[in-house]
C-alpha cells in the first residue's frame, strides 16, 4: 500500500486528486493539507511514503515545505504537482529535494505511474521541463574527462553514467549485463556516496560532472 499526503491550497484540486488516487488499487490517501506547514504536521503524524506537493501556496509554500520535509524525513518522497513551469520554481523545487515535477495537466495515467515510480526510487519530470533541467546541468558542468568522484568504483561510475543518460534500471541492467537487483544495490550505494536522495539529483550530478559522456 502506497501511503500519500496531498498538499494543495485549492480544495477542488485536493478532492480531485484524492478521488483519482482512491480509484487505484494499492494507494491510500492519509490526509489533505492546504499549505506546507499543515503538510509537515501530517508527515510527522502519518509517516507517508509520498507527498504530492503544490508549490505556490499562502503561508508556507511548497519549496520551503519540501526543504524542511527532506531535512527531517529524508525517506519521504516529494512529487511536485503544480501549474508552474517557470525555471525559478522548477530548480528551487529540485534543489530542495523533490524527486519529480509534474504539471497539473498531466494525464491521470501518468500521475499514477509517477506516484508508483517515485516511491520505488525513480524520478519523473514533465516532458516539457525535462529538457530545461538537463540544459541547466550541462551549462554548469565541469570540464569533461574528469576522474570518478572519490569513493565510486568503476562499476558504480558506469551505473551513474547511465543514470545521467536517462536510462531506467532494466536498461542499465541489460547494458551492463547485470541483474536489476544488482543495479538497485549499486544505485543505493551511489546515492550514499554522492550525497543525493533520488534519481533526478543523481542524473544532474552526473551531467554536471560530464560523467554521462564518458565511454
Amino acid at each position: 500500500m502506497i501511503r500519500i499526503v496531498i498538499c494543495d491550497d485549492q480544495s477542488l484540486i485536493r478532492d480531485g486528486l484524492e478521488m483519482l488516487l482512491k480509484l487505484e488499487e494499492g494507494m491510500e490517501v492519509l490526509g489533505k493539507a492546504s499549505d506546507g506547514a499543515e503538510a509537515l504536521e501530517m508527515v510527522e503524524n502519518y509517516k507517508p511514503d509520498l507527498v504530492l506537493m503544490d508549490l505556490k501556496m499562502a503561508g508556507m509554500n511548497g519549496i520551503e515545505a519540501t526543504r524542511r520535509l527532506k531535512q527531517d524525513y529524508p525517506g519521504v518522497k516529494v512529487l511536485v504537482l503544480t501549474t508552474y513551469n517557470d525555471d525559478e520554481w522548477l530548480f528551487d523545487a529540485l534543489n530542495a529535494g523533490a524527486s519529480g515535477y509534474l504539471l497539473k495537466d498531466t494525464p491521470r495515467e501518468e500521475v499514477i505511474k509517477a506516484v508508483k515510480g517515485t516511491v520505488e526510487g525513480n524520478s519523473y519530470l514533465d516532458p516539457s521541463i525535462a529538457g530545461k533541467v538537463m540544459r541547466e546541468a550541462r551549462g554548469s558542468k565541469a570540464p569533461s574527462g574528469l576522474a570518478l568522484p572519490q569513493g565510486l568504483t568503476k562499476r558504480e561510475g558506469e551505473v551513474l553514467r547511465l543514470i545521467g543518460q536517462g536510462k531506467n534500471n532494466s536498461e542499465i541492467a541489460a547494458e551492463l549485463f547485470l541483474s536489476e537487483g544488482t543495479v538497485r544495490n549499486h544505485i543505493s550505494v551511489i546515492f550514499g556516496k554522492i550525497g543525493v536522495n533520488d534519481r533526478t539529483q543523481a542524473a544532474i550530478y552526473a551531467v554536471k560532472r560530464g560523467l554521462d559522456e564518458v565511454k
